[in-house]
C-alpha cells in the first residue's frame, strides 16, 4: 500500500506538468492568433476605406459630369433668360447667368472633393501594401503638372 500511495503523487505531478505545457502552448497560440486577428482587422479596415473612397470617387464623378452637361446645355441655349432650377425638393426660376454661376461653383467644388479623395487614397493604398509586405509601386506617388507649370514649360520651349 505504501508503494501505491507514493505513486499517486508522482502521477499527479506528471499530469500537472503535462497540463502546464499544453496550457502554455495554448497561450502561445492565442497570442499568435491575436496578432493574426489584429493584422486581418487592420488590413480589412484599410481595404474598406479604399473601397469606400473609390465608390465615392465614382459617385462624385457622375455628379460632376451631369453638372458639366448642364453647363454645356446652358451655353447652347439662347432662347430663354430665366430657367427653372431644382434645389433639393423645390423648383426656383432663376436668371440664366446666376444659374450658370451656381453650376460652375458646384463643378469646382466637386473637382476639389475628387482631388482631395485622390490625394488621401494614395497613402491608404501604400499603407495597405506595407501591411501586406509588398513593395511600393514605382511612380505611384507622382503628381500631375499644374496648369501654371505646363504654361511655364510651354514658354521655355
Amino acid at each position: 500500500m505504501i508503494a501505491s500511495i507514493m505513486m499517486v503523487p508522482q502521477l499527479e505531478c506528471v499530469k500537472s506538468k503535462c497540463h502546464r505545457n499544453i496550457f502554455s502552448k495554448k497561450l502561445k497560440m492565442t497570442s499568435e492568433s491575436e496578432k493574426v486577428l489584429k493584422y486581418l482587422i487592420e488590413a480589412e479596415e484599410i481595404a474598406e476605406d479604399i473601397l469606400t473612397d473609390k465608390q465615392q470617387l465614382v459617385d462624385l464623378d457622375r455628379k460632376r459630369q451631369k453638372t458639366r452637361e448642364a453647363i454645356r446645355t446652358l451655353q447652347k441655349d439662347k432662347s430663354s433668360n430665366k430657367l427653372w432650377v431644382c434645389f433639393g425638393n423645390m423648383f426656383l426660376k432663376l436668371p440664366k447667368s446666376q444659374t450658370k454661376k451656381l453650376l460652375e461653383k458646384d463643378f469646382d467644388e466637386l473637382d476639389n472633393e475628387i482631388l482631395d479623395i485622390k490625394k488621401n487614397l494614395k497613402p491608404k493604398v501604400g499603407k495597405l501594401r506595407d501591411i501586406d509586405g509588398q513593395e511600393d509601386i514605382k511612380g505611384f506617388n507622382l503628381n500631375p503638372l499644374s496648369k501654371d507649370e505646363m504654361k511655364a514649360i510651354v514658354q521655355m520651349m
